[in-house]
């Protein structure tokens, strides 16, 4: 068994030009915080990125900041919290919920996996701002796409294609990232005591506003309790976050309380306890119990979320909160079996979506598909893609491969 610790671009090249000519897998890793998630990985060699580090660029004044892929996300926000700036994708961090120490996330795997926290529903995911690449793909060949600019029409834009692949159609050495100025401050509302039908409204009726909400989730009774020391009890709370300069977030808090004045008990939350709130919302703290309970992360139309939760837990013994205005529902079997049959069939009952299994134990990552399947006409598409990057599939092979489910 050989593990490859490159430190420079070349020697990642030069490793997987080994792996092609040898026509052997490799498994490419960066920290090792999602190797969690997906199929478990049947190979003897492995590309391990994590001392592939260092900013090489970082120019705030044009809000570019530019890295090698092994460098921890952690270091990335401290260097740009300085300059009060931030990645406005507010990347997840996974390791928490799959039993890891936390932020051990790589800015390479913040594109692998396409991340995003609360803000998406207002500033997209890391898909949404990276802007240039230098990868090796696995035909063995180095290249670069997009720029150090936000306007680059050059081409293809292969640097979105790799969000999201988790390394099975190139290795990522350096990326560059759009850095935004970071909100002066923020707030949040907690509407207590709502049902899940009537949060969806309530979500509907803020995100419609003018307010500029850049956080909408629901955590409903008993799950609230798990955020944040324990702050908000364990009445369900409906939480609306608005972010940006003192007396706009002031004006658009009081607005939105006239909006919502209807509704049975309205608190504020202040700003050090609102941003603690967001982070564990965002990392799924709520079931990073230190179990192997199957937990999904499920994306459907914000409407549809809470009837989902509901459906399932007609038939299966669940724990559910909600996200992105209802929209991400992350859910929490409370068997050993992730019911994957079950899950797939409610989210195309409501209307669609996707569902990824993020944690369970490795016999039923090998058993069902981790990722949703793909039609099969995307799914076409796809392995034609992965026959272009990746011919021989030395890299990360069945990571995101589907068996029956």
């Amino acid at each position: 068994m050989t593990t490859f610790t490159p430190t420079t671009p070349d020697e990642v090249l030069s490793a997987v030009q080994w792996a092609l000519s040898e026509e052997l897998p490799l498994e490419v890793v960066g920290q090792g915080s999602k190797r969690g998630i997906g199929r478990p990985q049947q190979v003897e060699h492995t590309l391990d990125l994590s001392r592939l580090t260092g900013v090489t660029l970082y120019e705030p004044e044009e809000l570019v900041l530019s890295a090698r892929a092994g460098t921890p996300i952690a270091e990335i926000e401290a260097l740009l919290a300085e300059k009060g700036q931030e990645l406005a994708f507010e990347p997840l961090d996974y390791g928490p919920l799959l039993g890891i120490e936390p932020k051990r996330g790589t800015l390479g795997g913040a594109l692998a996996a396409n991340l995003a926290g609360p803000r998406r529903i207002k500033a997209g995911s890391a898909r949404d701002h990276i802007l240039g690449i230098h990868a090796v793909s696995g035909r063995g060949e180095a290249y670069k796409s997009g720029g150090r600019v936000v306007k680059n029409v050059t081409g293809y834009d292969l640097s979105k294609g790799l969000a999201g692949s988790w390394g099975t159609l190139a290795v990522a050495t350096d990326v560059t990232f759009k850095v935004l100025p970071a909100a002066e401050t923020e707030a949040t509302l907690a509407v207590r005591d709502l049902q899940d039908d009537q949060m969806a409204a309530a979500l509907a009726v803020a995100m419609g506003s003018s307010c500029e909400v850049s956080g909408a989730a629901h955590l409903p009774e008993g799950v609230a309790e798990n955020v944040s020391g324990g702050i908000l009890g364990s009445r369900a709370a409906t939480l609306l976050r608005v972010e940006g300069f003192g007396p706009s977030v002031a004006y658009r808090i009081d607005k939105l309380k006239d909006l919502l004045k209807g509704a049975p008990q309205v608190d504020e939350i202040e700003v050090g306890t609102s941003r603690e709130i967001w982070r564990d919302i965002r990392d799924c703290r709520p079931f990073a119990d230190g179990t192997q309970k199957p937990v999904w992360r499920v994306s459907v139309a914000p409407s549809e979320g809470w009837k989902l939760a509901l459906a399932l837990r007609m038939e299966a013994p669940a724990s559910a909160y909600f996200d992105w205005q209802g929209g991400l529902v992350w859910l929490r079997m409370e068997s050993d079996d992730p019911e994957a049959a079950l899950v797939r069939r409610l989210v195309v009952k409501c209307g669609g979506g996707h569902a990824t299994l993020i944690r369970a134990g490795q016999a039923w990552r090998n058993a069902v598909a981790v990722f949703q399947p793909q039609p099969t006409a995307l799914a076409a598409l796809s392995q034609r893609l992965k026959n272009e990057f990746d011919p021989k599939g030395i890299l990360n092979p069945g990571r995101m491969g589907a068996s029956a489910a």
